[in-house]
């Protein structure tokens, strides 16, 4: 039995080489496994359900054939595609985690996230992802036509590229500090996340307890995977 677990994919229609490698990877590997979890920047942005373009349906309907299939989806949100609701969920068969999830890893109890609320030194982001987080805003958002959704959209999209070249590498990874205090928070000792796009797996020690923080990595020049079974779990790469 396998367990996979992808993120940080940035689907867009710019990149068909990406959209490529995800669909033969969905068709060539995820079949063969129990679960797929797709830990958050599926899409480079998502502006709500019923933005149904062309990329936009042929993902769900590639995870749709593959839930049909038998093998279990779970998607938790990402900072570029939290607005994914249940209509794309349900269509694509798919259930939607909540943001820190623990799952029972063949055994072994693990906190699966994006890993964005992990990095609480870059405060500018964290005061931002509170904002759009306020059920009150995006529900004013979501009352919007969908043409002005897209031009906010672009709009932030070019405002997070511009402030994050003038971070340092240091602000935009995890807090080792926070990391301990949600792994001891959550009692697990194995820890899956994304968002950084710095693919490892990391040695960490809980009080007397040796733990691990696995970094999934992104797919901007070559796939990316955890392939989980019960003698462990490696970090693997799939070429365009």
């Amino acid at each position: 039995m396998t367990v996979l677990f992808i993120s940080d994919l940035h689907l867009s229609p710019s990149h068909p080489e990406i959209t490529a490698c995800f669909l033969r990877f969905l068709k060539e590997d995820a079949t063969k496994a129990s679960a797929l979890y797709v830990l958050g920047d599926l899409f480079e942005s998502w502006i709500g359900d019923d933005d149904t373009t062309p990329l936009h349906t042929t993902v769900s309907n590639a995870f749709k054939t593959l839930s049909d299939t038998g093998v279990a989806l779970y998607f938790i949100h990402g900072n570029r595609d939290f607005l994914v609701g249940k209509k794309f969920a349900d269509a694509s068969g798919m259930t939607i985690l909540p943001q820190h999830s623990v799952i029972d890893l063949f055994g072994k109890p693990t906190l699966i996230m994006h890993g964005d609320t992990l990095c609480i030194q870059d405060q500018a982001y964290q005061r931002y992802r509170k904002k759009v987080h306020n059920p009150l805003i995006q529900w004013l958002f979501f009352r919007l036509p969908l043409s002005v959704r897209r031009r906010i959209g672009e709009k932030l999209r070019a405002g997070s590229a511009k402030s994050n070249q003038q971070k340092s590498y240091e602000i935009m990874d995890v807090d080792q500090d926070e990391v301990k205090r949600v792994m001891q928070e959550c009692n697990v000792t194995q820890l899956v996340h994304g968002h950084t796009h710095r693919p490892a797996i990391h040695d960490i020690s809980l009080g007397t307890d040796l733990a691990q923080r696995i970094v999934l990595g992104d797919w901007y020049t070559q796939g990316s995977v955890l392939v989980c079974t019960e003698q462990g779990c490696q970090l693997q790469t799939r070429q365009f």
